[in-house]
């Protein structure tokens, strides 16, 4: 599978080579959305259109450069192949160039391994205002969350099972790093929600209940921290 027919336009990312990426809106709040292990597929598309349509100029960078994950397997093989400091500067070029099309700031939004890559970037991102990462969490090598500089809010299920990475027991180790850190966060917890909650086309994670609150609160967030 590849995104190349998902992908509108392109822009200098890490090693300044191009990166591709998914291009929807108009405004001056510029929103960064970052793929899940998966790649850039459909469900990404969905969700830049849609934060599009609640008055964000959105993109999402295709940081495998064109794969898209046909299985399981095949995502845990791409996404341990990242170069996770390659996929921040990705980040940071999609920012610039969102900055170029008249954005005054810009938000990153991401989902599982996005999610874990929305926290990398606020610590390690030079051009991010404020971030909302939904269940991940990056490694202590890559970046401490105690460092975050910016707003950040954060989006978990209470049933997550990836040990480690999303599940309570990380998240209350996060919680307890933003604390040290005195670092300008919410974290918020969904009951009966699991792993992949708002990605409406994963039929047994999806949970409309949660995924409506949760983007109701990230694009309050937004519209409070990049105005």
């Amino acid at each position: 599978l590849m995104s190349a027919k998902l992908v509108n336009v392109s822009f200098p990312g890490k090693n300044s080579e191009d990166c591709p990426g998914y291009f929807a809106g108009e405004g001056a709040k510029g929103l960064v959305v970052i793929q899940e292990w998966w790649g850039l597929n459909q469900m990404m598309v969905n969700y830049v259109d849609f934060f599009a349509s609640q008055g964000f100029v959105a993109v999402c960078p295709d940081l495998y450069r064109g794969e898209v994950a046909v299985d399981h397997e095949h995502a845990g093989h791409l996404m341990s192949g990242l170069d996770w400091k390659g996929a921040v500067a990705d980040i940071e070029g999609a920012s610039d160039y969102l900055r170029s099309k008249g954005c005054s700031k810009v938000g990153v939004i991401g989902f599982c391994m996005g999610g874990a890559l929305s926290i990398a970037s606020a610590v390690l991102g030079k051009n991010i205002d404020a971030s909302a990462p939904f269940y991940g969490i990056p490694s202590a090598e890559l970046a401490d969350p105690t460092s975050c500089k910016i707003p950040i809010q954060c989006h978990f299920g209470n049933e997550d099972a990836l040990e480690g990475f999303s599940d309570p027991k990380s998240v209350d180790a996060l919680e307890q790093k933003f604390k040290d850190g005195s670092v300008n966060y919410q974290i918020y917890r969904y009951d009966n929600a699991g792993h992949a909650f708002t990605n409406e086309l994963n039929k047994d994670a999806f949970r409309k209940e949660a995924r409506d609150l949760a983007f109701e609160r990230a694009i309050s967030f937004f519209n409070e921290n990049l105005s």
